[in-house]
């Protein structure tokens, strides 16, 4: 499970206008696809200054056992991205971010292609800056790969109680990029001589601040759902349930 959570940078120059804080989160998801059935752990950072903000996050899968039956990490994937924004007292341009981006990782007995990208970062908002949306256009090299169109879309939204529940929040991201890559296994299993120029990646959340009724507002429950094409070795269109917890700190 490769993801931008529920902040990503969705919240991108609404930091620099002093209304989001600073925020640290854990989060730990039970994958219910048929091709995973695992536990990922998150932890991710949003963090904002007078130049811009700095968001990450880094998942650990857990799915290796030894002889012994024991569970240990059989992968990670990080990404760190930098927005910055000079110009956010200038009303035509402070919803624009110039953005700089790496992600990669490894798996089990293999690397996860590495990537740089750089572009530009568009947030739009709603007066009251509870539902939140950012556009992305990224250039992308990826360093162990080749790519049609080295390019990178993204959407990302955050949206803060939901039908007017307090504390319900609906956030996740959209990816869309060309990459060249080999795929390994379908709906029915393994196959042999399948090959993908795109990806598409999408992982939208839903999380209730539980905590909240009983003097605990660090705690959340929800979940997600990845939808995918093309991910990974994976052909064709896939659908992965998650239910998990989050702390915020």
């Amino acid at each position: 499970m490769f993801k931008k959570t529920i902040l990503a940078v969705a919240v991108a120059t609404l930091a620099l206008s002093q209304v989001a804080k600073a925020q640290t989160n854990i989060q730990v998801f039970y994958d219910f696809g048929s091709d995973r059935q695992q536990v990922t752990t998150t932890i991710e950072g949003f963090y904002n200054d007078n130049w811009g903000n700095t968001f990450f996050f880094v998942d650990h899968d857990f799915n290796h056992k030894s002889n012994e039956g024991v569970t240990a990490i059989s992968g990670t994937y990080m990404e760190v991205a930098r927005c910055f924004n000079f110009w956010h007292n200038v009303p035509v341009l402070n919803g624009f971010s110039l953005q700089v981006e790496y992600n990669g990782g490894v798996y089990k007995n293999y690397f996860i292609n590495h990537a740089l990208l750089t572009g530009i970062d568009y947030f739009v908002h709603t007066p009251d800056f509870k539902n939140t949306f950012n556009f992305k256009v990224l250039y992308k090299k990826i360093f162990q790969g080749k790519s049609q169109v080295p390019m990178q879309f993204t959407f990302v939204w955050g949206m803060q109680d939901l039908f007017g529940l307090k504390g319900l929040r609906f956030s996740g991201f959209a990816d869309f990029w060309w990459e060249d890559h080999t795929l390994y296994t379908d709906h029915k299993g393994p196959i042999v001589g399948g090959f993908s120029h795109i990806v598409f990646l999408s992982e939208p959340q839903l999380w209730y601040n539980v905590g909240q009724h009983f003097g605990v507002n660090n705690l959340n429950i929800g979940g997600e759902v990845e939808l995918s094409y093309d991910f990974g070795s994976a052909k064709g269109f896939w659908v992965r349930p998650c239910a998990g917890i989050k702390w915020v700190f």
